[in-house]
């Protein structure tokens, strides 16, 4: 019925549609295309306020490097900055906080959803209020122990308030699928001889599944693009990828490299789109269940 629908359609309205989808996704991308261009530039073609053509042409960059291209930013961000450790500990980092997170709001998510006392309501409510709260005033809490401690600059503090800021939002997401879940799953599980931990394994888990992805994939993008609590808790020789773009900026004490920062953000902006892409579909559900369950 739709595929006639929409061959019914005028055509003149089809191409209405056509042209503004095509307009926004143009809109859209430009952004980043145009950031993926210019990273092949110096820096004076790239913000030259003289000509801005010379961000096309690449006058200047053919003059100093010899082509109207070069890797010179890419080769200054991730040898001599040495961008590739800020890549690890940004991989580190994400990986323990979306195993941990996913394992405390799975249990969680699924006690809550299944339990019949009235302090469950209030206590999705305080993870709320908790999650509604700004990082960075959460962030001045842990900074006394971890100084005292000598704790102040690893990743694993950085995982651990991750974690406690990304919590909130994991529980209330892997609750709303889990209330999805027909409690009869764990009765008829139960009637088989599973014990209420194996019902939860082998039945409940693999029907699941599709949620624990979908919050497993937002708890990773607010590791990977967080910069005040990363910022904060790192020091400079640990940082990940996101401080470290802002590292080459330079402050007023520090001359910076704006080519270095410009084909950073290229390179952490890349492996986004791929998984953006590649996930969508799972991260549109998400944000559906999120919106109808509440």
């Amino acid at each position: 019925m739709s595929s006639s629908a929409a061959t019914r359609r005028p055509l003149g309205l089809r191409l209405l549609v056509n042209g503004f989808i095509l307009f926004w996704l143009t809109l859209a991308a430009f952004p980043f295309l145009w950031t993926f261009w210019g990273s092949f530039k110096v820096e004076l073609d790239f913000f030259s306020i003289a000509d801005w053509t010379n961000a096309l042409t690449g006058t200047l960059t053919k003059a100093t490097h010899g082509s109207s291209v070069t890797g010179a930013g890419y080769k200054g961000a991730w040898i001599q900055e040495e961008f590739w450790k800020a890549g690890i500990n940004t991989t580190l980092v994400c990986i323990f906080v979306v195993m941990t997170s996913l394992t405390i709001g799975t249990l969680g998510g699924y006690a809550l959803s299944r339990s019949g006392y009235r302090y469950t309501f209030w206590l999705l409510i305080a993870a709320l209020i908790f999650r509604a709260m700004p990082p960075i005033t959460l962030v001045a809490g842990y900074l006394l122990p971890f100084f005292e401690w000598n704790l102040w600059g690893h990743l694993a503090t950085t995982v651990i308030v991750l974690v406690a800021i990304n919590q909130p939002f994991t529980l209330w997401m892997l609750h709303s699928f889990f209330q999805s879940i027909p409690k009869e799953l764990d009765e008829s599980a139960k009637v088989d001889g599973c014990t209420q931990l194996q019902a939860f394994r082998h039945v409940i888990i693999p029907v699941m599944w599709p949620g624990v992805i979908t919050t497993g994939l937002f708890s990773f993008l607010l590791a990977y693009n967080d910069f005040a609590v990363t910022s904060i808790l790192l020091s400079k020789d640990n940082q990940t990828m996101i401080p470290k773009i802002a590292s080459f900026m330079g402050t007023t004490q520090t001359e910076g490299n704006v080519m270095f920062a410009v084909a950073a953000v290229v390179s952490a902006t890349a492996p986004l789109f791929v998984l953006v892409m590649f996930f969508q579909r799972q991260i549109v559900s998400g944000l559906t269940a999120g919106a109808v369950k509440g």
